[in-house]
């Protein structure tokens, strides 16, 4: 079984993960959406002034009840007038203030009627009128005339795409793929994230939850940066170092050895405990001859081996 993870990440600096959300493969990846952004605002009573999302986020319900909320959408709109060879909606005029479209050559096509569970309006030009033009051949198949559809939001939905190209627009996006995207491939490569080891929804999105609680974390070490660390976090922030032992192994189902250093993968376990009774040991050697202090370090040592229940 497949999931899609889902997370909500500040737009600032320290990329602090606000929301995260497991769903099966089989739910769309826009399906969550909102209730995400609203569940993040509610939670941490935030002042949302803009979101940020790929093409798969952009569908008109979405950038509609967003912008509604005053929330600017930076979302990439599907554009469906490229797979289609005849003149697109963009191709024509509208006139607000007489309710009507006009096509390249000057045709009307005015008011035919409303679909309120589609939220569409549809306007058709005359039949005789159409037919009568040369390029009616590009602009659309039919002997009754050429038929356009406006949604009820079509004004919502021309602000969001005139969002395209400004400078703010491209800034988020070159954020969301610098700071943002970097976010998952780190949860996979250094957390575990590829692949759950837990079954069940609810024991997924718990884990999911524990992953970008270490990736903020992690943050909080890297930007709070004032006195001295101490040595769970200086072993956490320390850069990876190659293992030599996994480096001469084979490939899975290959016969070629690895050509790069396999990192060693970042882990809160317990080897920071040991490392820590290691040193103690090292340094405090001569102290730890009475059989008291001999035992409380090795209780420590086996604490560190095994986890606690």
């Amino acid at each position: 079984m497949g999931y899609h993870a889902h997370s909500v990440v500040d737009g600032g600096k320290a990329r602090v993960i606000l929301n995260v959300l497991v769903t099966p493969a089989d739910v769309t990846e826009n399906q969550p959406m909102l209730d995400l952004l609203w569940r993040t605002i509610s939670r941490w009573q935030a002042r949302v002034c803009r979101v940020t999302g790929y093409a798969k986020y952009g569908t008109k319900e979405i950038v509609a009840t967003v912008e509604k909320a005053a929330i600017r959408a930076y979302v990439s709109m599907a554009d469906f007038e490229k797979k289609s060879p005849y003149f697109g909606s963009s191709r024509f005029f509208y006139d607000a203030e007489r309710d009507l479209y006009r096509c390249p050559q000057g045709a009307s096509l005015r008011l035919y009627t409303h679909s309120y569970t589609e939220r569409l309006t549809r306007y058709r030009a005359r039949a005789e009128t159409c037919n009568a033009r040369p390029l009616k051949p590009e602009c659309t198949p039919g002997a009754s005339g050429r038929v356009l559809m406006r949604s009820f939001d079509e004004e919502i939905f021309e602000r969001a795409r005139a969002y395209r190209g400004t400078t703010s627009y491209e800034k988020a996006l070159r954020k969301r793929r610098v700071w943002v995207e970097p976010m998952f491939g780190e949860a996979k490569e250094w957390h575990g994230m590829r692949r759950f080891r837990l079954r069940r929804l609810w024991r997924v999105n718990a884990e999911a939850m524990v992953i970008a609680t270490g990736q903020n974390i992690k943050r909080l070490l890297t930007f709070s940066g004032r006195g001295s660390r101490k040595l769970a976090q200086v072993e956490a922030l320390r850069p990876l170092a190659p293992t030599s032992w996994a480096n001469g192994r084979l490939l899975q189902h290959s016969h070629r050895r690895r050509s790069t250093p396999l990192l060693a993968r970042f882990s809160t376990g317990w080897g920071v405990l040991r490392s820590s009774v290691r040193s103690c040991r090292k340094k405090w050697a001569p102290c730890l001859s009475s059989p008291h202090q001999g035992k409380e370090v090795s209780q420590i040592h086996d604490a560190g081996r095994h986890p606690p229940p």
